[in-house]
């Protein structure tokens, strides 16, 4: 697990440089979405309609020349997509979601258990090539390849040494802030992670993923877990670190990176980063 750290060091030059500072913005950001507002696209999209106007004038010509077949009727204005990319391909969840699918798809494991990741994404890339168990405090419906067992990983007696592959991508971290109607318990995350331990077999490889950066709860929302902390909780459950990505605050995936000293004292240089962690159960 080795990689260049020019990349890293380039990337940290263009973070913010305090967390104070990450803090503010996102509390800012944060509270305008709590009302239903988006302050940076309002004014974006402010900007565009002379552009939408004038646009439109040009196509009620083009229709009344036309004959009419496809009458225009209400107006329905998309004026993000003008100057997007053709999609997102950064990020914490596009990154962890594909990384770990292709990483299962080589594996090729006897019976893999997801825990709480996203439906959308990651379970729905893996059930695209393969069957998948989904344990969910939250209800989801059975789908073709995904079998759902409603369960509260922090209070229910999970099956163990039950499968050879286990999954938990961005989920950790809320075990216990009660977001997802669970109970509140400060030290939900550590029982799930004893949990996601008592499912896995011997032998057996569990991919977890958390925020990553200057350990904190930002309530409701989730804990950021530093990597160093990451490590000796899965210790004390027989977990051995056996891969290690991580994305940064700029949304770019760092793939198979060396855990060093340094790395781990600083976060990878993350404030809000995502660590994406292999682990084998001795």
């Amino acid at each position: 697990m080795s990689e260049s750290l020019a990349t890293t060091e380039s990337t940290q030059s263009r973070r913010p440089d305090h967390l104070s500072q990450f803090r503010g913005i996102r509390a800012i950001e944060n509270a305008a979405r709590l009302l239903g507002l988006e302050p940076r696209r309002g004014l974006r999209n402010l900007s565009r309609l002379s552009w939408f106007a004038r646009q439109r004038r040009e196509y009620l010509r083009l229709a009344e020349r036309s004959g009419g077949e496809f009458p225009v009727a209400r107006l329905y204005p998309c004026l993000d997509d003008i100057d997007d990319d053709a999609g997102t391909a950064k990020g914490h969840y596009f990154h962890q979601d594909l990384h770990v699918a292709r990483k299962i798809f080589r594996r090729s494991p006897r019976r893999h258990v997801d825990v709480g990741s996203r439906i959308d994404g990651f379970v729905a890339h893996v059930a695209s090539f393969r069957d998948i168990e989904v344990f969910d405090i939250r209800s989801v419906p059975s789908l073709p390849g995904i079998t759902f067992v409603k369960m509260d990983l922090i209070n229910d007696a999970p099956p163990k040494d039950y499968a050879d592959s286990v999954s938990c991508l961005h989920a950790l971290e809320h075990f216990g802030l009660g977001r997802y109607g669970d109970p509140l318990d400060y030290y939900g995350h550590e029982k799930g992670l004893a949990n996601l331990a008592h499912i896995l077999e011997p032998g057996g490889v569990l991919y977890l993923s958390t925020p990553m950066g200057p350990q904190r709860t930002e309530f409701n929302a989730h804990r950021v877990l530093s990597p160093r902390y990451v490590l000796d909780l899965a210790a004390r459950h027989s977990l051995s670190p056996i891969g290690f990505s991580y994305v940064d605050d700029l949304g770019d995936l760092h793939s198979e990176v060396e855990m060093t000293e340094d790395n781990l004292a600083n976060n990878f240089g993350c404030v809000y980063g995502c660590g994406i962690y292999e682990f084998q159960k001795s």
